[in-house]
């Protein structure tokens, strides 16, 4: 049940600064809140991760697709698995339909955060969703399951 509440939260977090960047920041297109550090700035990518694969949108579509269908396979039949195992995937699972949902709404993935203090991509709530989680649960799996062992 967690689970569940976790995904719909962070799928709404993710609709809903989106919506706010398209409606309120794309005519500015960048809002510097913290000067050489960190921006607002409205970006669609078109592509995945740090720009690659550029306008393949339907592969983009595609795996995700098969990424989500693995996880709530998974979900649903390792009730077993620790909390935190099933907390880490809710959260990759959300991130992957957050950005999933504009693949097949719009054709791109709308970005806004910006850290202009390193030259890093633009990126959005789903994308740190993907990256929390994913992290979360690597190092769950290599330093809390092996002690198991």
């Amino acid at each position: 049940m967690l689970e569940i509440f976790i995904i719909l939260f962070l799928t709404a977090a993710d609709r809903i600064t989106k919506y706010l960047a398209v409606h309120y920041l794309k005519p500015l297109q960048t809002v510097p809140i913290w000067k050489g550090v960190f921006s607002l700035t409205y970006v669609e990518n078109r592509g995945a991760a740090f720009g690659i694969l550029q306008n393949k949108r339907w592969f983009l579509v595609a795996l995700p697709l098969v990424i989500i269908a693995a996880i709530i396979i998974y979900l649903v039949t390792h009730r077993e698995d620790s909390l935190l195992s099933k907390i880490c995937l809710a959260v990759i699972l959300a991130g992957a339909i957050g950005n999933l949902l504009d693949r097949i709404l719009f054709g791109y993935v709308v970005d806004m955060f910006q850290l202009v203090f390193i030259d890093f991509p633009v990126f959005n709530v789903a994308d740190t969703a993907v990256v929390c989680g994913t992290i979360l649960l690597a190092i769950q799996i290599l330093f809390m399951d092996a002690s198991k062992s």
